[in-house]
């Protein structure tokens, strides 16, 4: 039987490349490779020519980081230090709400959970310094911030990952409120509201729909691409 087959959306970038400037498809290597890791084969999707039929062939979609969700997307007026990409916004949230309605195995990484989130009826904050008080999510002069979150029992990531995970970060937005979505985790001791800070969501009416703030592609812990792995062969085999 063939490895299942993961979409990973990409990032549109201006680069130089042999010394002339290119509009290119872009992507960490970090991502194909946790893919490959877990046993899956990674299929790179484009902005270009944004269509939903792309999920046809795949058995499981990782929404990758970036760029911020546009707050118009959300009913909000853009912050000054929001960042957004609207072709990607273009491609991104029919794909992700495509893949919902085909239940599609879906891991949604950094951006790509703050696009879930919004897609679930949730909303984001634009700048967590404001409201945290410090930038420690995204510190400067650092690839990654570090803090553990704490998992909600009986949620499919705790099964995954325990009670307690430490995690790297680099996001400067964050979860308001999480819409039709199941709070899965949290980081102890960030309170925002009167509630700790949202770093993991899941629809547990999926047979996988799980988004985390984190970055889990650029860490040894590849846990969660093989529990989508895993998913996406159920789901592969229940179609053949």
């Amino acid at each position: 039987m063939r490895r299942p087959l993961i979409g990973l959306t990409t990032y549109g970038e201006n680069l130089t490349f042999r010394e002339y400037p290119h509009y290119v498809a872009a992507l960490p290597m970090t991502y194909v490779r946790a893919v490959h890791a877990a046993g899956g084969r990674a299929v790179l999707i484009t902005e270009d020519d944004p269509g939903t039929d792309v999920l046809d062939g795949l058995d499981g979609v990782i929404f990758t980081g970036g760029a911020d969700v546009a707050p118009d997307l959300y009913g909000e007026v853009a912050h000054p230090k929001t960042g957004t990409r609207p072709a990607r916004d273009a491609l991104e949230l029919p794909l992700m709400r495509a893949a919902i309605e085909a239940d599609l195995p879906m891991l949604a990484i950094c951006r790509g959970m703050q696009l879930m989130v919004v897609a679930y009826g949730g909303r984001l904050h634009q700048h967590l310094p404001d409201v945290l008080g410090h930038d420690d999510h995204g510190p400067a002069g650092v690839e990654y911030g570090a803090h553990d979150v704490r998992f909600v029992p009986g949620t499919g990531v705790h099964q995954v990952l325990g009670d307690v995970c430490a995690v790297n970060s680099r996001h400067h937005q964050g979860i308001a409120a999480p819409g039709e979505l199941t709070v899965a985790g949290r980081v102890p001791g960030e309170v925002v509201d009167g509630a700790e800070l949202i770093e993991a969501v899941e629809d547990p009416s999926r047979r996988f729909a799980l988004g985390v703030q984190w970055h889990p592609e650029a860490t040894d812990d590849k846990r969660l691409f093989v529990a989508l792995v895993e998913a996406a062969t159920r789901s592969h085999i229940a179609l053949t």
